[in-house]
């Protein structure tokens, strides 16, 4: 049996395969599990709005006024 010649890709062709390529790049895996219980002494950065009388109350008291807010929230959620 002869070899067939190779038909010319059509326009139509390269851009279904590269419309394909870009949905196989773009399309969003499934979501991770949910997080477990959170490990005892390991921290995670957040972005949080606070008045800025609080922050600066918190501040003046020199080097680890973050860790001064994370104690009063601490003892405001009762942990």
């Amino acid at each position: 049996m002869p070899d067939q010649p190779r038909r010319p890709r059509t326009l139509n062709d390269a851009r279904s395969e590269a419309e394909a390529a870009f949905k196989r790049a773009t399309t969003k895996v499934a979501a991770a599990p949910p997080k477990s219980t959170a490990i005892p002494g390991v921290r995670e950065q957040v972005t949080l709005r606070i008045d800025q009388d609080v922050l600066e109350h918190f501040q003046a008291g020199g080097p680890g006024w973050q860790d001064r807010i994370n104690d009063a929230l601490r003892k405001a959620a009762g942990k």
